[in-house]
């Protein structure tokens, strides 16, 4: 397998949608660990890095993308690689039930449909945004806690379910238009309409901070509806607090300068935001266990 291919895989940039599954194994920190290890492999390892391979076949990017500052030119060999990725995924998840196996063959066509020139859903700036919110934030957690329960469609139907998919999507919904905002130029060539270009790159960080502090709102109540504590938000604001230090002192450094909005600052979000939430959603689980 050629080198330019395994980088378009960007498996490491995966890793930063960590957080979500994370989220949905810290409610259940008794969940069977091989359907775990399965499911962690499945979506991480595979599901994820089949969808940015099959992304950068289509896009054909010269310029910095998530997780790949100086992309190579991509080869017909990166398609077929990415299709294959979609198909292991898809037989591990076999391995815990079809419902899983079915819901990790839907984010997989989705995620086509997100790149594809035939549909091409990033060219439709709010529409992309929706849909990423949905299936890399909600349809995750729901498909990650099928996995790691063992339960079928029917089983899924309780608040204690959906309403973490809920804050599982804002917290995407927050997130996406900043992976987008260093990528303008290149994406206004291509004609995709991001929702970040439509926002502009001011615009981008004002509603990210009013979508991040609505879904603080929603966690909060969360916390304290299910799990009648108030440490757990308290804690949550501790854990999360470097992540909104960056974030205040990255909007303030571009209002100095607009080359703030690059590349690198783009990525130190994403891995702090990573690292801040998975650590927050470990110390749950640990918490669970002690009460």
């Amino acid at each position: 397998m050629h080198r330019s291919t395994w980088l378009h895989l960007r498996i490491p940039f995966s890793l930063y949608l960590m957080p979500v599954f994370v989220f949905a194994a810290c409610q259940f920190p008794f969940a069977d660990i091989k359907n775990l290890v399965i499911a962690f492999v499945a979506i991480h390892i595979f599901l994820y890095p089949a969808s940015n391979g099959y992304n950068s076949y289509y896009d054909k990017d010269t310029e910095s993308i998530g997780g790949l500052k100086d992309p190579p030119p991509v080869k017909l060999e990166l398609y077929y690689v990415s299709l294959a990725f979609d198909l292991a995924a898809i037989g591990l998840g076999l391995l815990i039930n079809w419902e899983f196996a079915l819901m990790l063959f839907i984010y997989g066509i989705v995620s086509k449909a997100y790149s594809h020139p035939s549909i091409r859903l990033k060219k439709y700036g709010i529409l992309a945004l929706f849909t990423a919110a949905v299936f890399q934030g909600g349809f995750t957690y729901i498909m990650a806690t099928i996995a790691l329960r063992n339960l079928h469609f029917i089983e899924i139907a309780d608040m204690k379910i959906i309403v973490p998919a809920l804050l599982s999507s804002a917290m995407i919904l927050g997130f996406y238009p900043l992976t987008q905002i260093y990528q303008h130029k290149e994406d206004e060539e291509r004609g995709d309409k991001t929702a970040s270009i439509l926002l502009g790159c001011n615009g981008t960080f004002i509603f990210s901070a009013i979508v991040f502090l609505f879904a603080n709102l929603g966690f909060y109540l969360y916390f304290m509806n299910y799990f009648h504590r108030v440490i757990y938000f308290v804690l949550f604001q501790v854990f999360l607090s470097p992540l909104f230090a960056f974030f205040v002192l990255w909007y303030f450094a571009f209002l100095v300068d607009k080359n703030e909005a690059n590349f690198r600052n783009a990525m130190l979000l994403n891995k702090i935001a990573s690292a801040c939430l998975v650590s927050f959603f470990i110390m749950v689980a640990i918490l669970q266990n002690w009460y």
